[in-house]
């Protein structure tokens, strides 16, 4: 019979003190994924995998080493063990390392309250080459699309354990289903794209395939003969499709590592107002059906809601163990994993407080400025907040949209934009990063 994740995670720790080691961790991720592509109502690709990767840490004294495999048979467990122990008797001494205390992990949890893993049956292939044909019809049914790049499906489920030396033991499964749609508007050199999607814990949620095809030919469409408009200032607003992007990189800049390097523009503003009065920035990993949702993070400590901005002010830093230590704080319980790396803080869900007003309200009150919809690549200063990015969107003239704009960068500094932006009112409730759109005035913008 198959073993569990949680089983793989146990005879790791097994292999681990037989090995050695003072203190261990392991993690087993267990899954299932499906890929379809369609190309020309076509069957591109189908592909399927299934499989277990194991990773385990361990500690000889102060000093670490990290192995990952994906065979899981006993004998291969032993050598992993003997050779991580090797390797981590030459390691360098950290004197921030090692796992959290017995009585700092979690016990007990409600794993059925954050619904992660869909109890419908595994769909078919079949039905995930439907939904991508649906979806790219949908979208060559649009005048003026002339061929869609891509309209793929797929499907995912994870068995997720981890363990530990120090009592802790957990595991949960996750499912996800995914749709898109990538259409191209144009000919030749004058060719555009665009593009919709989504991804849902639970496959009922889906929006239809007819909507995100749709959708992607109409943005795509509608991106025809961009122009560049005149070099200068002016106030952008970012559509609710990339405004997450911003509250990214505030969230680089309050993650525990980088604070602890000193790479972080805001490492002195603990306590300070970041974003505006009223402005509230909650990380929640309770919602139910959202893919960043965990009852315990890498390290075996009880996830928790907190606001990371409370009425503007930042609170705190995102921590695991590790940077808590350095930093002198206690954990805020981020910790995250992979089988292959080592702990690091990470960010779960995220919501941003919304305005009243609608994003036509907001380019009202514009007049003239950049309806961003799309960037490309990115230059950030981790230590000023420095900020230029390519941009693609709609150029506001009279607070309504006039033409597409291609081609421009807009810049400034991430300390100012954040602390005087203005948020709308369309934020997707479902996603795990609820952002609204959102305006930040005097941008320079190069175009023309």
């Amino acid at each position: 019979m198959s073993q569990s994740s949680l089983d793989l995670t146990q005879g790791l720790l097994e292999a681990a003190k037989r090995a050695g080691a003072d203190a261990a961790d392991a993690i087993a991720v267990k899954g299932t994924a499906l890929s379809i592509d369609v190309h020309d109502g076509k069957l591109e690709q189908a592909e399927r995998a299934e499989g277990s990767d194991i990773g385990l840490r361990v500690f000889v004294g102060q000093r670490s080493a990290i192995v990952s495999a994906s065979d899981t048979r006993p004998e291969t467990m032993a050598a992993m063990a003997e050779r991580a122990v090797a390797m981590a008797q030459e390691a360098p001494e950290d004197p921030y390392a090692g796992l959290a205390a017995p009585e700092q992990v979690i016990t007990s949890w409600d794993i059925t309250a954050l619904e992660l893993a869909d109890p419908a049956d595994e769909p078919e292939p079949a039905a995930l080459e439907d939904d991508a044909r649906r979806a790219e019809a949908s979208a060559l049914a649009v005048e003026g699309i002339g061929q869609v790049q891509s309209a793929s499906a797929g499907y995912s489920a994870q068995e997720i354990a981890l363990s530990a030396s120090n009592g802790f033991s957990g595991s949960y499964n996750r499912t996800s289903r995914s749709l898109s749609c990538v259409a191209i508007a144009g000919t030749g050199l004058g060719m555009e794209r665009d593009y919709d999607g989504d991804s849902r814990t639970f496959q009922s949620e889906l929006r239809s395939a007819e909507e995100i095809g749709h959708n992607a030919a109409t943005r795509a469409m509608e991106r025809l003969d961009p122009q560049r408009p005149k070099t200068g200032a002016y106030p952008v607003l970012f559509d609710e499709r990339i405004s997450s992007s911003l509250v990214g990189h505030l969230m680089a800049a309050v993650s525990g590592s980088a604070v602890a390097r000193g790479a972080s523009w805001l490492r002195e503003a603990l306590g300070d107002q970041v974003l505006p009065k009223g402005m509230h920035l909650i990380e929640n990993p309770h919602r139910p059906r959202m893919g960043a949702s965990r009852p315990f993070d890498a390290e075996g400590l009880a996830t928790q809601r907190r606001a990371i901005i409370d009425d503007g002010t930042l609170t705190g830093w995102t921590l695991d163990l590790a940077n808590a230590r350095k930093l002198g704080m206690a954990s805020t319980a981020n910790a995250a994993r992979s089988v292959t790396g080592g702990v690091s803080p990470a960010v779960w869900n995220l919501e941003l407080t919304q305005g009243t007003k609608s994003p036509a309200e907001l380019m009202a009150e514009m007049g003239t400025g950049l309806l961003v919809t799309s960037m490309i690549g990115a230059t950030i200063n981790p230590n000023t907040g420095d900020y230029s990015r390519g941009a693609a969107g709609f150029w506001i003239e009279n607070g309504e949209p006039v033409y597409p704009v291609a081609g421009v960068t807009i810049a400034g500094n991430l300390r100012d934009m954040l602390g005087s932006m203005t948020a709308s009112n369309d934020a997707r409730p479902w996603l795990s990063r609820v952002v609204p759109s959102l305006m930040v005035e005097g941008m320079t913008l190069a175009g023309e």
